[in-house]
């Protein structure tokens, strides 16, 4: 999130080259650096992803490698970001580029052009730096009754600056209106994050720490009787529960006060069309709980 020089690793969308190592001049009476026990073995988990010790903190035969620090954010628990004191040695603090009092204002907001005022042209991560064409907002009404929940912006979604426009977002569509009976300007849709991750990654957890205060804003403000999280990642990020989404969908949990159905995402319905079944009878639920009556399927 932070402005300035991009990190090496987000040149390439998401892969973190090693940092360039500068010479480091032997002790008195050290061998040569290509003859030194462990010369090339030294580099930990960290370091070997491109997370190096700073300079200061580098081993020299004088003061060896201190143990490595634990690493708080974990691949699968993305709302996770780095503990002050877990952070790699020279990566940038999260949540770069947040002002202190951006959550007091976002809590004030008591509308939508508001929130999105507050969000202004954002760069308050790295993924303003790493592509972005448009942020992505949301869209629908303030009213809504059901909310749905995606991942992130992909490319089409990026291009235009609307949700689910892509084809997993007509699939979206047809899933409101054929299996909901209700039409698409009628609920809001959002993802976790705004901006489109480069190559369609998986948001980062400094990423996912800027972004989601926003979308907890927006819900806050709509108050919807029910979010549909679509996926893994807006379920297990909404309900800070690894479960895989496998077992989350089908069941009724919580969000801050508010029914929480998690189903499957529709660009996985695309790649696997067998599991429509079990997201029409999530969306059931969903209508169950509205009092709302069952359409037809012609």
């Amino acid at each position: 999130r932070p402005e300035g020089a991009a990190p090496a690793r987000a040149e390439r969308g998401g892969s973190e080259p090693p940092p360039p190592y500068r010479a480091r001049r032997p002790a008195a009476g050290a061998p040569p650096a290509g003859d030194r026990a462990g010369d090339g073995e030294r580099r930990g988990p960290d370091t070997a992803r491109g997370r190096g010790p700073s300079e200061a903190d580098r081993p020299t035969p004088e003061r060896p490698s201190a143990p490595q620090t634990r690493r708080s954010a974990h691949p699968q628990r993305p709302w996770e970001a780095y503990l002050p004191g877990d952070r790699p040695a020279g990566s940038p603090p999260p949540a770069e580029g947040i002002e202190s009092d951006l959550d007091d204002r976002l809590e004030a907001a008591e509308t939508l052009d508001v929130v999105r005022e507050i969000l202004g042209p954002c760069v308050r991560c790295k993924l303003h730096r790493l592509g972005r064409k448009k942020i992505v907002f949301g869209v629908g009404p303030a009213t809504a009754d059901v909310m749905f929940v995606g991942e992130g912006p992909g490319g089409d979604e990026d291009r235009i600056g609307e949700p689910f426009v892509g084809a997993a977002g007509q699939l979206l569509t047809r899933i409101i209106e054929a299996g909901m009976g209700m039409k698409r300007a009628e609920v809001y849709i959002a993802n976790i994050v705004k901006c489109r991750p480069p190559r369609n990654r998986n948001p980062e957890p400094d990423e996912v720490e800027a972004c989601e205060r926003f979308l907890k804003a927006q819900i806050r403000v709509i108050r919807p009787k029910v979010l549909v999280a679509l996926g893994k990642y807006a379920a297990q990020t909404l309900l800070r529960d690894t479960t895989p989404i496998t077992r989350l969908r089908g069941r009724w949990r919580e969000y801050e006060g508010i029914a929480l159905m998690p189903t499957f995402h529709p660009a996985y319905l695309l790649r696997n069309p067998a599991e429509k079944r079990p997201v029409w009878e999530d969306i059931q639920e969903v209508l169950k709980f509205l009092g709302r009556p069952l359409p037809r399927r012609g």
